[in-house]
């Protein structure tokens, strides 16, 4: 719902907010894509519209560009979107806010036979090989089933996250014997947390469908892969990027900030501020 953005989301969904100049939802996109990715199925709400016009190519905006000599712009707006004739895309409405989880079931109808793949926007992660590409390497070379982006996180933000128990260590993988969605500072099993970046084996549909309602009254996900510990084996996946939490508005001030530094077309809007925050504080 975006509530942590408003009022700007009462028109703009979240996933359309930009960093810079690219929305979240396109970071996404453009990671599944590089990953190989067969089928996108995007899970929306009927009230944003915006995200199914975003996603899709506009030939008629090109075309007028085009005519407008902008023809670059054209190709980039068109390098960005996802065309029906050459993707393979799904959208799916979930009607009411009733969990992760329950975003997820939504679209079991429209998911491959195997594995799959679950992205969340809210969630930037920047590396030079995507966060998923990573992922997947390791799924296809190890016996896990349900494999998890993970992090290290101070203990006094666990209760914002799923949190691992681990059982043991392999490399970048920690494979666990529980999962507890959003623990209490003093309960937390490890400070190793899930953030949005999921391979699933495809029977988490089936988990789902039984699963009842956990935290805020919602189908979590975490409950779900929980309840396949002992039946799946289960691991967290320590990625190698940076991620920030672009739900709220400090992980979006700095991923602002990150790619701006990262970019020499800010060099001077950069210099500029803290050259002019300097002064301030002389004065």
């Amino acid at each position: 719902m975006g509530t942590r953005f408003l009022p700007a989301t009462k028109a703009v969904p979240k996933e359309l907010l930009p960093v810079l100049d690219t929305p979240l939802i396109q970071y996404v996109i453009d990671e599944a894509r590089d990953a190989g990715i067969e089928r996108m199925v995007f899970v929306n709400h009927p009230s944003k519209s915006a995200i199914e016009r975003y996603v899709l190519d506009d030939t008629e905006l090109c075309a007028s560009l085009c005519e407008k000599g902008k023809d670059a712009l054209a190709r980039e707006l068109q390098d960005a979107a996802l065309d029906r004739n050459t993707h393979d895309i799904v959208f799916v409405h979930q009607n009411e806010p009733l969990g992760l989880g329950h975003a997820i079931l939504c679209a079991a109808d429209h998911a491959l036979p195997g594995a799959v793949a679950v992205l969340l926007p809210d969630d930037l992660i920047l590396s030079k090989k995507g966060c998923l590409s990573q992922m997947i390497e390791a799924y296809e070379a190890e016996p896990v089933d349900h494999m998890l982006a993970t992090m290290e996180v101070p203990r006094e933000t666990v209760s914002s996250y799923g949190v691992l128990s681990i059982s043991r260590h392999d490399n970048a993988l920690a494979y666990c014997d529980g999962l507890v969605e959003k623990p209490e500072i003093d309960a937390a099993p490890s400070t190793q947390a899930v953030v949005g970046r999921y391979v699933l084996d495809g029977g988490i549909f089936d988990t789902l469908r039984g699963q009842k309602p956990g935290a805020g009254g919602e189908i979590q996900l975490t409950d779900a892969i929980a309840a396949d510990i002992g039946d799946k084996t289960v691991a967290g996946f320590r990625f190698i990027g940076k991620r920030f939490d672009c739900g709220s508005k400090d992980g979006m001030l700095s991923a602002q900030l990150f790619l701006a530094q990262q970019d020499a077309r800010f060099d001077h809007v950069i210099g500029d501020f803290l050259s002019a925050n300097q002064q301030m504080n002389v004065a």
